[in-house]
């Protein structure tokens, strides 16, 4: 099988092995920055949860094996000296597992139950399968063996402090079978869909058609289009919970959420092949605004948070979003999107802008998205020149889609509400040099090392010239050979790890490349471009990078970083005539 065929391997310590729709993965990440020593069948409802531990066995001795692990987007190994085990997904709730020369251990990765945490071990003869039962996700695991040899489960209906588990232990050249489902209270039976080779198949056969959708323009020139789509797919959940459609979370590490803002880089990356998911995405978080008109900070499967928003962006997407999907929305649609882009607009200009006001403010850095910036250090509650920016842009599209819907006065009104903006912007937080923040209480103004400082470019060819050419040279300050930092890597607070202190985001990079290109600096945009793309290509799909050197920091499979790969390797594409 080759590579190409097969699809891109990867490491499991980077990237989480799923499949599309499964809201469980295969990883040695079992919480924030904590990786166990064996693989885990880690749970994403009601939270990331390592539930079951799996371990390859030594069928002489019943031993731990030695063996290495390889993924490819179909099929995960475990390879030892004497033999092999295999896993593939049947199903987004199912996976199978088959070995020969290698066994299996499959044990509760919590050893302690109580009455309200841990997991509980039985065998359940109506099904003929060994169940796990875990508080934490509050779902079953059911274990069918479906040939080979099982020693004798340990731990069955244990109380306390047990290990609990079942083992193959097929002979040295023999061979078992088995199959994993997440599942409620309670199902029919297992029995097999398919033989292992044609569910693998299957597997495979699943990504190589989403890439295909999602990525046609993918040659020699764009090397990471493959795994960075896998990223995308593999963090697709289908509607569970509070989750309302089918959802691409951050990731399937930690970050196993959608943020109200990160959810608008995945709709774009997906719009051309995907335009049904695309919607989804723009439109999930929007299913859960409130009466305010406010977008929740972020969605999971069981909760839904209100204590931050995020920044309004979804006026610049939604605008690049119907422009890239294959088919206009329709009117029924736009008026939709109208309606709750209204509503998120009104929040900020009513809830967000103090008495008398022009400019709506930031309560904490959260609601920027860039939670620790340097441009919050002397107060949090800001009115910010890059949250002015984005309603600017909003404003324009709600009267771009008012037009379309023969809204004649809206149009008119939110025209007019973004030009007395984006006057208001210049003339009370430009400085002649560059962009100011100012506190809300005291109205005091001041600058940072921020590239948040920065981020008004994203206004495009609606700046003045002259506005935008001395943004663009502050912005080039920022660029090291990996991309832009988010904080001057001469600024004493500058930190390597720091969060939106340094570290290079692929949301900024989107966001700075798109507006310097519409305000027609497109040789700095290229090098931007370029050089996010050449780290991606290196080292992968992390949530940040180390500015200086490149190394992906934090969660290391995130999708929006993914998508924002796709974007640009797309637009590259497009431009080189690919």
């Amino acid at each position: 099988m080759t590579a190409a065929l097969s699809g891109p391997a990867f490491s499991v310590h980077d990237i989480p092995f799923s499949t599309y729709g499964s809201w469980f993965d295969i990883s040695p990440v079992v919480a924030e920055k904590t990786y166990a020593e064996d693989l885990h069948l880690v749970s994403h409802q009601n939270g990331m949860h390592g539930v079951l531990r799996l371990v390859p066995l030594d069928p002489a001795t019943g031993e731990r094996a030695t063996a290495r692990v390889e993924a490819t987007p179909g099929l995960l190994s475990w390879i030892g000296e004497g033999g092999h085990v295999d896993l593939a997904y049947e199903s987004p709730d199912t996976v199978r597992l088959r070995g020969s020369g290698l066994g299996i251990g499959v044990f509760a990765a919590a050893q302690t139950l109580t009455p309200f945490s841990g997991t509980y071990f039985l065998h359940d003869p109506a099904a003929n399968g060994h169940v796990f039962t875990s508080y934490e996700t509050g779902r079953r695991y059911r274990v069918t063996v479906l040939s080979g040899t099982l020693a004798v489960p340990a731990g069955a209906q244990a109380l306390g402090s047990a290990d609990r588990g079942l083992a193959m232990t097929a002979a040295a050249d023999g061979a078992w079978e088995m199959a994993i489902e997440e599942l409620g209270t309670s199902r029919p039976a297992y029995a097999s869909s398919a033989p292992f080779d044609e569910i693998a198949e299957a597997a495979k056969r699943g990504f190589m058609d989403f890439v295909d959708a999602v990525a046609p323009w993918r040659s020699s020139a764009t090397p990471a289009a493959e795994l960075a789509a896998y990223v995308v797919w593999s963090a697709t959940v289908r509607p569970t919970g509070l989750v309302t459609r089918p959802a691409v979370l951050m990731s399937k590490h930690w970050m196993d959420k959608v943020w109200s803002w990160d959810h608008c880089f995945n709709a774009l990356a997906l719009a051309p092949g995907c335009p049904e998911l695309a919607l989804d995405q723009f439109a999930l978080p929007f299913d859960h605004q409130d009466d305010s008109g406010a977008l929740p900070d972020s969605v999971a499967h069981s909760e839904v948070l209100y204590n931050f928003v995020k920044p309004p962006i979804h006026g610049w997407a939604f605008g690049h979003l119907r422009r890239r999907l294959p088919t206009p929305p329709s009117e029924a649609e736009l008026a939709t999107v109208y309606d709750r882009l209204e509503c998120w607009t009104d929040f900020w200009l009513t809830a967000r802008r103090a008495p008398g006001a022009d400019l709506a403010h930031y309560q904490h850095g959260n609601d920027s998205g860039w939670d620790n910036a340097t441009t919050f250090d002397r107060e949090r509650v800001v009115v910010a020149a890059d949250l002015a920016a984005f309603l600017v842009l909003q404003m324009h599209e709600l009267s771009n889609v008012a037009t379309e819907l023969g809204r004649q006065g809206d149009a008119r009104r939110w025209a007019r509400a973004a030009e007395e903006t984006q006057t208001a912007l210049l003339e009370q937080l430009w400085s002649g040099d560059r962009f100011v923040a100012q506190g809300v209480t005291g109205g005091n103004t001041w600058s940072s090392s921020s590239l948040l400082d920065l981020m008004p470019i994203v206004l495009g060819e609606h700046l003045p010239g002259e506005v935008a050419g001395a943004l663009a040279d502050h912005i080039k300050a920022h660029l090291t050979p990996y991309g832009l930092a988010t904080e001057l890597t001469t600024s004493p607070h500058y930190l390597a790890d720091g969060y939106w202190r340094g570290p290079i985001w692929a949301p900024a990079t989107v966001l700075v490349e798109d507006g310097l290109r519409r305000a027609g600096h497109h040789r700095l945009a290229d090098d931007i471009s370029a050089r996010f793309r050449a780290l991606c290509e290196t080292h992968g799909f992390a949530e940040n990078f180390d500015a200086l050197t490149g190394t992906g920091l934090r969660d290391r499979a995130y999708t929006w970083t993914a998508s924002s790969y796709l974007l640009l390797a797309e637009a590259h594409a497009q431009r080189d005539g690919h």
